[in-house]
């Protein structure tokens, strides 16, 4: 049997403690149905008995303690609420469990946001991590050791497992399956649960706001001037007069503060547009190309396939509700 612990932090998103907990008992159902016998062993792991969720809304019952938990094969981390530091306050007594667990062969997977509960362990240090988009930048600056695996679905290193926002845990989830089972049961628990089976990219759900959670304020009056401007031929050197910069300053300034080049920050902004455009109105690919800037219609398709996950035509497809309309 594999022994599975999902814990039960305080803060915790409910969906992402309850749906491992299905997927594998449903798992061994599926093996019993084709009279294998069940695998996992699955059991809620707690600081205390009982854990309250979202204001009292809701309420876990712990089928055991951390301190009665000796050894386990699989440790699941459920996605946790934000604000983040307050829900990490909480949920430290798990650290040095989840520390111990690990040197003792277990392994990790961290679900959505539960990568700020793995990462507080300092296991990642040094390695690869996946977690919700919208929260890469905080990410970033709590665990600079770490590297963000930009737009990934799923990442593995040295037995540990993290996975992107919301509800792509259910890729990893299915992944894990895969790999404790086989195959066909993936397949299987993928078609009853309705899982885009090998989804391996979150980058066309990403919306892009600009990341302005820093205190630079030259940068700051650089990204609303892109944000305005976006449309024109802007050049670094142009951005930089507009706060009495050089290129030089103006470029190591806004990677520290913003992840991202200047060049790279236009390029983002130009796509965003372009994704509003491709979802609310009927305009053709080239059109749209204009509208936010390009002329080259190459570099455009190859540049918003490398933002989104998906080339325009295939983005429009997906989310411009009119064009539905019009096929059915």
């Amino acid at each position: 049997m594999k022994s599975i612990s999902i814990l039960v932090p305080p803060g915790a998103v409910m969906e992402a403690v309850a749906d491992p907990r299905y997927l594998f008992t449903t798992a061994n159902q599926f093996l019993e149905a084709a009279g294998r016998p069940p695998l996992f062993s699955i059991q809620l792991v707690g600081l205390e008995k009982q854990t309250s969720l979202l204001n009292g809304v809701f309420s876990i019952q712990s089928d055991k303690l951390i301190n009665e938990v000796d050894q386990t094969d699989l440790i699941i981390i459920p996605a946790i609420s934000s604000p983040i530091g307050p829900v990490l306050d909480m949920n430290k007594a798990f650290i040095p469990w989840l520390v111990k667990q690990y040197q003792q062969g277990a392994e990790i997977a961290s679900l959505c946001l539960g990568a700020f509960v793995l990462a507080e362990t300092g296991l990642l240090d040094g390695k690869k991590c996946s977690t919700h988009w919208a929260f890469y930048n905080e990410f970033r600056e709590r665990y600079p050791e770490v590297t963000i695996m930009d737009g990934h679905i799923i990442t593995e290193e040295q037995g540990i497992y993290s996975s992107g926002g919301a509800n792509s845990y259910w890729n990893l989830l299915i992944y894990l399956l895969e790999k404790y089972t086989n195959r066909e049961t993936a397949i299987l628990a993928s078609k009853y649960f309705a899982i885009d089976i090998d989804r391996n990219s979150q980058t066309v759900f990403a919306i892009f706001n600009g990341q302005k959670d820093h205190a630079d304020e030259d940068v700051k009056k650089v990204q609303h001037f892109i944000e305005k401007n976006f449309t024109e031929k802007l050049s670094v050197e142009e951005l930089a007069k507009t706060v009495a910069m050089s290129r030089r300053s103006l470029e190591r300034r806004f990677r520290q503060a913003t992840n991202n080049t200047v060049a790279e920050y236009i390029q983002r902004v130009k796509v965003e547009a372009a994704k509003r455009s491709f979802e609310a109105t009927r305009k053709n690919i080239n059109e749209v190309m204009y509208d936010v800037g390009y002329t080259d219609t190459k570099a455009f398709r190859s540049l918003f396939k490398k933002i989104t996950g998906l080339n325009p035509v295939a983005y429009r497809n997906k989310y411009n509700k009119q064009l539905q309309e019009l096929a059915n």
